[in-house]
């Protein structure tokens, strides 16, 4: 029998031969998608989950303000200056199996923000009303108790709104420790992008201090004398 290409119509040919120019091209396309996602699937188990971006001065108001608001809440009396009171950036580390080449080495251009503040020689019955205060407003907008303190007045909530945001606070820690009668509080916002050009230590939204009530002076404590009377 003769070939079918001599023997069938010119209008059934020129229909066959587009088909299987189709057909090829198909078929690279689908190889190249298969090489792009196998590329991509590659990336990401070297990679891992990229790191969001961060903005620090929007982080920087709100621990501030997380900080403000358990500094009312403990009324101290006289309102005294707070030691630390300073946005800190901390460590983050690489994600995926890069992370194998790089065990303990924290990444520059991605940190952790955390701003603590303390205050010394505070009376266990004015620790604990300003606990109890923090934790209640705390519940009432919605975080989260993750820890209490077990040798010492305090807990730790989680934000749910900062699982899934890096720019709002992740979680506060508030305690007591009855030795020195140190009140501390800290707030922590977790690991993002730093955007180019950021510098902690010329940061302008580094630094904080507690607000002065209005028409009340900001005094700290009086010195305790070093001997007996």
């Amino acid at each position: 029998p003769r070939p079918w290409y001599r023997t069938a119509p010119r209008r059934r040919l020129l229909r066959r031969l587009p088909e299987s120019r189709s057909a090829r091209a198909l078929v690279v396309l689908c190889a190249a998608l298969l090489a792009a996602a196998a590329i991509a699937a590659l990336a990401w188990l070297w990679y891992g989950t990229p790191y969001p971006q961060s903005d620090p001065d929007r982080i920087a108001v709100r621990l501030k303000d997380q900080a403000q608001r358990a500094y009312d809440e403990a009324a101290l009396p006289g309102r005294p200056e707070v030691e630390l009171g300073r946005v800190e950036t901390g460590t983050c580390y690489y994600r995926g199996l890069r992370g194998l080449a790089h065990i303990d080495e924290g990444r520059s251009d991605v940190r952790s923000f955390d701003l603590e503040w303390q205050v010394r020689a505070v009376p266990e019955d004015v620790a604990r009303s300003g606990l109890q205060r923090m934790r209640a407003r705390l519940e009432r907008e919605g975080w989260t108790l993750v820890d209490t303190g077990v040798d010492r007045p305090g807990f730790r909530f989680r934000n749910p709104a900062g699982e899934d945001d890096v720019q709002q606070v992740e979680h506060v820690d508030a305690r007591w420790y009855r030795e020195t009668g140190t009140y501390t509080v800290s707030a922590y916002a977790g690991c993002g992008k730093l955007p180019d050009g950021f510098y902690e230590y010329t940061w302008p939204e580094r630094d904080w201090a507690p607000a002065a009530v209005p028409g009340e002076p900001v005094t700290p404590p009086a010195a305790r004398s070093a001997t007996r009377r």
